[in-house]
């Protein structure tokens, strides 16, 4: 008998967390015939790259990466996406909003506006542009309470868009990945995570990410309650004034509605420790798009967006 049998290491929880979401990028690279991995460059999709590398590597992913750019992203956020595909040395796939809005696909009611709704029409059309019939994205199901609605597989009719009511059931992990000619699934191997999940794993695997997760001084606006980041699209208004803090970024995506939050952490276990005690959701505390019921996640969600 092996006197190491009995000497196993335990399975720890990020184990099984690592373990069913490498099930479920290998369930997709076996039963889709052309998927996608959504990579916006932010901290889930960084895990999600690390995921696939430990799913596929030594060869190469069954899948391009794909990013909808809004044109507001942070400087920081585009570097690191661009750094990260040319180091694991994997196609990466651009469709910008502002490609759509030139063509006429979208259509803006202000030039400064949130483009984050507006990423649907993009990504939609990139799905038909390169029939993608499944789309790999970071979305968890404690970020918002239209994403705990979600499936880990989502389906979407042929018009792109998704229906809480007409999902597919997931018994004991079996998981149902059949579309008919212009539909498509969209999958979320990191469903089950929450925001500390996705900090702890990032320590463990000592992933690198974009450095506006760390604190940092950063030019802000106090706005609704929130602060506001100082950018060539984002300026004080009437009575507003401009403060340099101490902050660092959530969640990042669209400038004009991404809030940074107060804090000194500028390593990750000092996050690990902020998010622990945290009672918000990233998207509740930092995302502005997501506070209004007629930019609500669902609404957009059904029309289309990640």
């Amino acid at each position: 008998m092996d006197s190491h049998a009995n000497h196993a290491l335990p399975v720890s929880h990020l184990d099984w967390l690592e373990s069913e979401s490498i099930h479920i990028l290998r369930e997709v690279a076996a039963e889709c015939a052309n998927p996608v991995l959504l990579f916006s460059g932010g901290k889930d999709s960084a895990v999600l790259l690390r995921l696939a590398e430990k799913a596929f590597r030594p060869g190469r992913f069954p899948f391009p990466l794909l990013h909808v750019d809004t044109g507001h992203n942070f400087p920081e956020v585009i570097a690191f996406r661009d750094r990260r595909a040319a180091e694991l040395g994997e196609r990466l796939i651009v469709r910008s909003v502002e490609d759509s809005i030139a063509r006429g696909r979208v259509t803006l009611r202000a030039a400064d506006e949130s483009r984050n709704r507006h990423q649907s029409t993009t990504l939609l059309d990139a799905i038909t542009e390169f029939g993608f019939d499944a789309c790999f994205g970071g979305a968890r199901r404690d970020e918002e309470k239209a994403r705990a609605k979600e499936r880990i597989f989502s389906f979407r009719d042929e018009f792109g868009q998704w229906d809480p009511r007409n999902q597919r059931p997931e018994l004991w992990n079996l998981y149902n990945t059949r579309v008919h000619p212009g539909e498509h699934m969209r999958v979320f191997p990191i469903s089950n995570w929450t925001e500390l999940d996705v900090w702890q794993y990032i320590a463990r695997e000592r992933l690198d990410v974009p450095s506006i997760y760390f604190a940092h001084p950063r030019a802000v606006i106090p706005r609704r309650g929130g602060l506001m980041p100082v950018s060539w699209l984002i300026s004080p208004g009437a009575g507003e004034h401009v403060e340099t803090r101490m902050v660092r970024f959530r969640t990042v995506g669209d400038m004009t509605c991404t809030a940074p939050v107060e804090s000194t952490a500028i390593e990750v276990a000092t996050i690990i420790d902020e998010t622990a005690v945290s009672r918000m959701t990233e998207r509740g505390a930092t995302r502005l798009d997501d506070q209004t019921s007629e930019a609500s996640m669902e609404l957009r969600k059904r029309e289309g967006y990640f």
